[in-house]
């Protein structure tokens, strides 16, 4: 079925669902199991807008998929079509107003319903494609995790397409943090043209010539009080990248979740010496330490930078192009980074781990 050329309606039905939770690292773990159970039910995926949360605005904005992310190599996987064109030419002939159910496992809120558009991002997402819902189902004990018990199936078989042409979720479809089974579908993530041009740009008129290293900083004080819950939540976040989905490789530490300047310094250090770095390129979501590190690798003659006013996107695009790259374990963020690496064959490090050496250690992707 031809996505751009005709709006030719699935037979198979369709996924929608409300990228809800978290931010843009979340949101991206979502996103990929929300493609892989859309395929396994054979139904056209609707893509979602990137929610966003900006300073100053009293409500989530939608940010179209495809500003961020070329469909061509989804299609390659998959069907899939951008919300924007379901709602504009298929949505009244499949998912007429009278019909729209919302899908949840159980009732959310007050009362026996989905309550799909309460709150922030709900509402504002739905309100963005004029979306009410006038019905909701409760879908328990299904599940989606369709890697196993045959789950596409049972739930092929309690919404079949004839009945039920459209699933839409108040949430995504996936479970957090990304499964095992669903991580290589990154390598169908492929950014746009204008986040790449940035990314190259700066990379070639910025850093001097010559490899570099990325790294990935959290610290802020919503990240200082997360690494507060380790104790009691061994598999915080994204923890599994590193310690695998069963702790088997470690147990997450604060020296991973917020590792001090000191453990960061040697760490930088020791990975620019092993990639034989002319530069260090730092990401961050509060302090990008860049004058701690300039003084740090002065001896090294090692220069330190960061994008001039800094864009989430084009900061990953440029970590994915790094010659080496340390992130952290617990962060989506740099899960997604991980993970685009991973699918390009470039190694990669986390902070802190393995705990038994504190410096950067090089890890393929075949190792998890």
């Amino acid at each position: 079925m031809a996505v751009f050329a005709t709006v030719d309606i699935d037979p198979n039905g369709y996924v929608l669902y409300c990228p809800c939770m978290g931010r843009f690292g979340n949101q991206a773990d979502h996103f990929l199991g929300s493609l892989a159970f859309a395929k396994a039910l054979n139904r056209t995926l609707a893509l979602p807008p990137w929610v966003e949360y900006r300073f100053g605005e009293p409500k989530s904005v939608q940010v179209p998929f495809s500003d961020y992310f070329e469909l061509e190599p989804l299609l390659k996987f998959h069907r899939v079509i951008t919300m924007e064109q379901f709602m504009d030419d298929i949505a009244d002939k499949v998912w007429p107003s009278e019909k729209r159910t919302a899908f949840c496992y159980m009732a959310r809120g007050q009362g026996n319903d989905c309550n799909a558009k309460e709150g922030n991002p709900f509402g504002p997402f739905w309100d963005t494609f004029n979306v009410d819902f006038v019905h909701s189902e409760f879908y328990g004990p299904l599940n989606y995790d369709i890697h196993h018990q045959n789950m596409a199936r049972k739930w092929n078989e309690r919404y079949p397409p004839q009945t039920s042409p459209v699933l839409a979720f108040t949430g995504a479809p996936a479970s957090f943090p990304v499964q095992l089974e669903n991580r290589g579908l990154q390598e169908y993530l492929v950014w746009t043209q204008r986040i790449t041009n940035r990314a190259i740009n700066f990379i070639r008129n910025t850093l001097p010539i010559g490899s570099f290293v990325g790294i990935h900083l959290r610290n802020g004080v919503d990240w200082t009080r997360a690494c507060e819950h380790l104790d009691h939540s061994p598999n915080l976040f994204s923890a599994p990248q590193c310690l695998g989905y069963r702790n088997e490789l470690g147990i997450a530490s604060q020296d991973m979740c917020f590792p001090s300047h000191e453990a960061i310094a040697k760490q930088v250090k020791l990975a620019v010496k092993e990639n034989h770095a002319k530069s260090v390129f730092v990401s961050s979501d509060n302090d990008h330490l860049v004058p701690f590190l300039t003084k740090a690798l002065k001896r090294m003659e090692v220069t330190v930078h960061k994008l001039a006013n800094p864009e989430p996107h084009v900061d990953l695009a440029i970590l994915g192009r790094a010659n080496f790259f340390i992130g952290n374990c617990i962060s989506s963020f740099t899960a997604f980074a991980k993970r685009e690496r991973d699918a390009n064959g470039l190694p990669s490090g986390f902070w802190g781990f393995p705990p038994n050496r504190t410096g950067a250690i090089k890890q393929k992707h075949e190792e998890l």
